[in-house]
């Protein structure tokens, strides 16, 4: 299990939703960040590996035509007569033929219509959790390029700001030779100009060190 934590940017693009719809699905109850909560204008919102399962799992039923009233309508319900389950959106499976949610219930043989409340046929669904750690694992992994400056080629390797957002990017070969980037365009672009900046910083302090023997 992650014990990262991912703010409202980086959980947009891992889950594959809008700002506007995290922070619609927060206002509305539908999935809340449970690491930080808004709290006032400037507040970064900081969710748990846990709260993009079940963005996922609100996006894919949205995805097959399922509205949050609907959605809500079927929390509600398996709330209040399963209080035993917490999370309803991380602990079932949920599958939806475009209409209606189905909930796979306990014993794998009946499925639980959380919105007409009966039991109705079997049915399976796919790999939500699965896909969703290998999207994340694919995200936070560190990233060998190469950039070239002043006819030389650098290996760098940039990193994903999971909390803060953006790119932070190291040039191993250049002892302290570090910046960062809203995006990975912008990284590359800034550790460039950090590479070259590092090697006139360096070219200048040998000489001075040349002239000081000399005297």
């Amino acid at each position: 299990m992650f014990t990262l934590s991912f703010n409202t940017k980086t959980a947009s693009k891992i889950v594959g939703v809008s700002l506007r719809q995290l922070q619609h699905w927060d206002e509305k109850g539908l999935v809340k960040p449970s690491i930080r909560e808004a709290a006032g204008k400037g507040t970064i919102r900081l969710y748990s590996y846990t709260d993009l399962i079940q963005l996922r799992v609100v996006k894919t039923l949205r995805d097959n035509r399922i509205s949050l009233q609907k959605i809500l309508r079927s929390l509600e319900y398996l709330q209040s007569h399963f209080p035993e389950i917490k999370k309803p959106l991380l602990e079932l499976k949920f599958i939806t033929d475009g209409e209606t949610i189905f909930v796979l219930t306990s014993d794998q043989k009946e499925i639980l219509d959380t919105l007409k409340r009966q039991f109705v046929f079997t049915l399976a669904i796919g790999e939500i959790v699965h896909k969703l750690r290998g999207e994340v694992m694919s995200f936070i992994q560190k990233v060998k390029e190469r950039v070239t400056v002043e006819g030389k080629e650098y290996e760098v390797i940039l990193t994903p700001e999971i909390e803060d957002g953006g790119f932070s990017v190291v040039c191993p070969t250049l002892k302290g030779c570090r910046s960062q980037g809203d995006t990975k365009a912008e990284a590359l672009a800034m550790i460039k100009d950090a590479v070259l900046l590092w090697l006139k910083t360096n070219k200048e302090l040998a000489a001075k060190r040349v002239l000081k023997r000399a005297a």
